[in-house]
């Protein structure tokens, strides 16, 4: 009997992104070609978002407002064995699909992250994503940035996102590394650098630091995402 192939779901949460869509779908056309499948969760755009990407995506679909809850509805209709959590900012390597698929069936683990690379130029971000995946690679704990992706059934067992407006990331990774360790490729997911550029890289840096001593300390995720997004603050 003939074996069917593993097929990703890329889920693509969005928001306000007519700027972007259209060049973020763009860009996953080959996976859709080889087979793959293209979700794009729209969650409350009134800048034409959903239209935009309708011709570009398998399903175009709404949900309420939170990456979390855009990735879980994402999730909920995605008929793919792997989950590819992407967000609209960021950019699988050339032949993702054969890096997921094939590591994971080489290594027998059950989700992963790619190495994350900022997209601008200035030196000072090649040492803050060179840090990040070092600190990855140590501590088994991806972010978004990272294009998360994940076996269907490991999702689901460890109760897929938790519904939090920041954090979700690292709260899904504490719940898989109990099934096992991620899967660390080092092909690069390209991710946008604007927000460390507008509002400077160390006091970045330091701001992600304390949100995440925070939230480790027991803050409420809701209080942490008001300091994240300033401007949006009746969002979260």
């Amino acid at each position: 009997m003939e074996t069917r192939s593993k097929r990703l779901t890329i889920v693509v949460p969005c928001l306000d992104e007519a700027g972007v869509i259209r060049a973020v779908l763009a860009a996953l056309q080959p996976f859709r070609r080889a087979g793959h499948e293209v979700i794009v969760v729209d969650g409350g755009s009134r800048d034409g978002t959903p239209d935009l990407a309708r011709p570009h995506a398998d399903r175009v679909i709404g949900s309420a407002r939170g990456r979390a809850l855009q990735m879980n509805a994402g999730a909920a209709v995605a008929d793919g064995d792997v989950l590819v959590f992407l967000h609209a900012d960021t950019r699988l390597p050339p032949e993702g699909d054969r890096l997921i698929l094939g590591g994971l069936a080489r290594t027998g683990r059950c989700w992963g992250r790619f190495d994350v690379r900022l997209s601008g130029t200035l030196p000072a971000l090649r040492m803050v994503e060179g840090l990040m995946n070092l600190r990855s690679r140590l501590t088994g704990v991806a972010t978004g940035d990272q294009a998360i992706f994940v076996a269907r059934e490991a999702f689901e067992a460890v109760g897929r996102y938790r519904e939090i407006p920041l954090m979700e990331d690292i709260t899904l990774s504490v719940g898989l590394k109990r099934l096992g360790r991620p899967l660390c490729l080092r092909a690069q997911a390209v991710t946008s650098s604007r927000r460390w550029e507008r509002d400077g890289v160390w006091r970045t840096i330091l701001l992600m630091w304390r949100l995440r001593v925070a939230y480790f300390f027991g803050a409420d995720p809701h209080r942490l995402a008001r300091r994240y997004y300033p401007g949006h603050a009746h969002d979260v």
